[in-house]
């Protein structure tokens, strides 16, 4: 197998609250088959000749353009590329996608959407070519951050102190209750699942058990937790905690824990690191 490399940065303070993580990708091998686990929505530059074709949850299999956003997704994504292969992404928060896509989240959960149409295809041609020609994280780093605030034309402050909240609420437990964040709002119970599905493309009880799966999966790769131990992160029995795991990483905690794939580990490795950095909902995801 050929060199593959993963290195994630951190944005500016200033664009904290949108984008997640900056990351740079590659993989010198003749094909690359991989899953990756639900996460944040992306946006990503497909930099070699290969296209990339993503299989999801639901059953769908869609093609990549160079450019390109992914949606939220409910469950693990399946990605097959011709190699070698060389991407430039980043993670877009609730706040992110509301300000730079706009859309109802959930009509775009589990798609690929190409990003031209969206953002200009002149635009996203410029900063490929740019990101082809400065070679590193650091410098690519800076040709997106300049691209994200150009980009940055629909924020809502409406939206701001309710994604505050919704992060808090997910960050706060293992197994929120929607009580609390009804609570913390001020909003029913309708309001709140409106909101949700526009900004993160899902209901908040979805969201809760997406990142308490994910959380336990992180913790059982790193040695941190055995699987009685994650079984205290809110879910009824081991059964339970097995199905969900599963259907948030595509991996059984024991396939986590012997052999979790090679962008699942290099993921969970890279992303744990960065705890106290960045929000518990990327570090510890």
């Amino acid at each position: 197998m050929g060199s593959i490399e993963l290195d994630y940065a951190v944005p500016s303070s200033d664009l904290a609250e949108y984008i997640t993580l900056f990351y740079d990708f590659s993989a010198d091998v003749p094909m690359l088959e991989d899953v990756e686990r639900a996460d944040y929505a992306q946006l990503r530059f497909h930099l070699s000749p290969g296209q990339a074709v993503y299989a999801f949850p639901d059953g769908s299999t869609q093609e990549a353009p160079d450019a390109h956003v992914l949606g939220p997704t409910s469950g693990p994504r399946s990605v097959r590329v011709a190699g070698p292969v060389a991407v430039f992404g980043m993670g877009l928060t609730a706040a992110g996608w509301s300000a730079m896509i706009g859309a109802d989240a959930s009509t775009m959960l589990n798609r690929v959407i190409d990003a031209a149409p969206l953002f200009g295809a002149a635009r996203l041609q410029a900063v490929a070519d740019a990101l082809r020609e400065s070679p590193g994280v650091g410098p690519r780093v800076g040709i997106c951050e300049a691209l994200v605030r150009d980009l940055l034309h629909n924020v809502d402050p409406r939206y701001a102190n309710f994604i505050r909240h919704v992060d808090a609420w997910l960050a706060g437990s293992p197994s929120p209750e929607m009580e609390c964040l009804i609570a913390a709002t001020g909003l029913s119970r309708r309001q709140i699942e409106r909101k949700c599905n526009i900004l993160y493309g899902a209901p908040p009880k979805v969201l809760a058990r997406k990142y308490r799966a994910l959380r336990a999966a992180v913790a059982m790769r790193g040695g941190e937790e055995g699987v009685a131990d994650a079984i205290d992160r809110g879910f009824y029995d081991q059964s339970h905690m097995i199905r969900e795991v599963k259907h948030f990483t595509g991996l059984t905690p024991r396939q986590i824990r012997a052999d979790p794939g090679l962008l699942s580990q290099l993921t969970i490795l890279h992303r744990s690191a960065l705890g106290g950095v960045v929000s518990p909902l990327i570090s510890d995801t």
